[in-house]
């Protein structure tokens, strides 16, 4: 029996980490609320390939990948931009660049913690992120509007996909295991 929520449309974002120091690789999710199937399959691709900050994954990394899928929840609006708990909760936060545009960044729920970042950092670190360039003030934090929110994290490596792969292959009666470096995701 599978939990009716797994059908649900969700939120979500796709984090890809590298190596035994499981250094960031890629990371692209989105806010809107998609079928869990449809969402996985493009942000486990848009995250390995198309993620501005790293060049796109090729096969030989694929031994040393981490992927973790991150369902978001429980958000809620919040008039204070420290009204939120490190460790616990992601943020996404909008604002007004300098140039009056507006803008928004994100950091899911473990970045801060991984980070040892408290909620000034935390948030400095998402102004920056966002493409916020002047000084930051606190006044200028007093203008941000916050969003909390909690996620459900799930984490595979590469080895552990291959093998949950080739058990569910084996109990379909196919016989033989897949070749490796079959799929991203």
């Amino acid at each position: 029996h599978t939990p009716d929520r797994i059908f649900c449309a969700h939120p979500l974002f796709v984090t890809w980490k590298i190596g035994r120091d499981k250094r960031l690789r890629g990371c692209i999710g989105t806010f809107s609320a998609m079928n869990l199937h449809s969402g996985l399959r493009e942000y486990t691709l848009t995250s390995a390939l198309k993620d501005s900050r790293f060049p796109p994954m090729t096969r030989d990394e694929l031994p040393r990948l981490f992927c973790s899928v991150s369902l978001l929840t429980n958000f809620e609006d919040v008039c204070d931009y420290l009204d939120w708990e490190v460790g616990v909760h992601g943020i996404r936060i909008e604002f007004i660049n300098e140039k009056g545009s507006k803008r928004t960044a994100t950091y899911l729920p473990e970045v801060a913690k991984e980070q040892g970042w408290d909620h000034i950092q935390t948030i400095d670190s998402l102004l920056r992120k966002g493409g916020y360039k002047a000084p930051i003030t606190n006044e200028f934090r007093k203008t941000i509007k916050l969003t909390r929110y909690r996620s459900e994290k799930m984490t595979l490596s590469y080895a552990e996909y291959l093998a949950h792969r080739q058990h569910h292959h084996f109990q379909n009666g196919i016989g033989h295991p897949l070749p490796p470096y079959n799929h991203y995701s």
